[in-house]
């Protein structure tokens, strides 16, 4: 179900980054947005994320964290000390989900945490919600 103050906003203006290492989790990210025609690249390490973000930044990354080389916290903390990324919307999509790497992810700097496996509903509300966010900010 999409929510209801999302069926009929354009969002094709609005570049997402999707990262994970897992190609099957990518494409199935891709498939859930795909609907709302946003500009979707997609990365498989942390950084590959880096380099992307800083070819072109982009309004929103869905970050996994658990990748090989730099994981997601590290590119977080990076995103963060930059003053040219440090207000990139960040959602956090990880198995991991103990109280510990929730509150470690948003110390760091994510603006929402979503554990995997990943509940349709749950993500699109979250990327319309932080749509919302970067519209009045």
């Amino acid at each position: 179900m999409i929510p209801i103050y999302a069926q009929d906003h354009d969002y094709s203006k609005y570049n997402v980054l999707v990262v994970d290492d897992i190609p099957l989790n990518l494409l199935l990210i891709q498939k859930m947005l795909s609907r709302f025609n946003f500009k979707l690249r997609t990365a498989s390490g942390g950084q590959q994320t880096l380099d992307m973000v800083a070819e072109q930044k982009p309004d929103l990354i869905l970050l996994d964290l658990m990748m090989p080389g730099i994981d997601g916290f590290e590119v977080i903390r990076r995103l963060r000390a930059n003053p040219d990324t440090q207000d990139i919307q960040i959602v956090i999509l990880s198995a991991l989900n103990s109280n510990e790497d929730i509150i470690r992810g948003f110390n760091e700097g994510a603006n929402e945490f979503i554990t995997k496996p990943i509940i349709m509903e749950k993500l699109l509300t979250c990327v319309v919600t932080q749509m919302s966010i970067i519209q009045n900010k």
